[in-house]
């Protein structure tokens, strides 16, 4: 595993991505942190999962996801990565999108612990992490600066391999498109939000959107979007000590 990828970019959306990486038809599946539900909905429609246990922190989003009526085989579970309400072996594939990060860095290592737990033999677990560069991550580290937890959950990601958890199956990165009408769009999503508590005054929310209208052009702000995709693969080589 690698954290540089000068060169290595190319463009897609998260999903096709993972379709290219991990065939799901039919896969009983769990999502960890699934927001919005954006993603659950694309790993049932267009990738195919049989089931989705899809999980969220946010009390507030995950009361919203519940209002979802149109999700047949899905089920959200309010709960996190470090302490997962399902048996042993109990999934064929684990997927965090842009997720991991958020998991308390001391917790990190025990949610990759509790993932290896859940997944059954040779399942696959596959993260999709933004990467620190580019001007859209410049405009997101004045609202919260991500550098030191990416860090840390790609530390993670490693120490589990290192601990023969997982094998390193495969690394991608892509640039992800993501464009934002206006600037109510853009507070709504990513500065208004009950998920993260932000504390933002009225000066840096003027900076921030200094910073997002200089972007501005009539159709709206566009950005590419650095992500690094690592699937791992389930191994059952770990020593009674890697294991959380």
């Amino acid at each position: 595993m690698q954290l540089n990828a000068l060169g290595r970019y190319r463009t897609a959306t998260e999903i096709d991505a993972v379709g290219e990486l991990l065939d799901i038809r039919g896969a009983q599946v769990l999502e960890l942190g699934c927001g919005a539900a954006h993603s659950t909905r694309a790993l049932v429609e267009r990738l195919g999962a049989a089931v989705v246990i899809a999980t969220e922190v946010d009390r507030i989003q995950h009361e919203k996801n519940l209002g979802l009526g149109d999700l047949p085989g899905v089920r959200f579970v309010l709960g996190g990565a470090e302490a997962i309400d399902a048996p042993d072996a109990s999934f064929d594939a684990v997927l965090m999108f842009k997720s991991l990060h958020h998991v308390p860095m001391a917790g990190m290592d025990q949610a990759l612990g509790e993932i290896h737990r859940v997944l059954k033999p040779g399942g696959a677990a596959l993260f999709s992490e933004p990467v620190y560069a580019g001007p859209f991550n410049d405009l997101m580290a004045l609202i919260n600066d991500e550098r030191e937890v990416r860090q840390a959950a790609f530390d993670a990601l490693c120490r589990a391999v290192d601990a023969g958890l997982f094998v390193a199956e495969a690394e991608v990165f892509i640039e992800v498109p993501g464009a934002y009408p206006d600037w109510d769009s853009f507070a709504a999503r990513f500065l208004d939000v009950t998920h993260t508590a932000l504390e933002i005054d009225a000066a840096r929310r003027a900076e921030i959107r200094a910073a997002f209208e200089a972007h501005l052009t009539p159709e709206g702000a566009h950005f590419m979007k650095p992500h690094r995709l690592d699937l791992l693969r389930k191994s059952d080589r770990a020593g009674a000590g890697a294991r959380a």
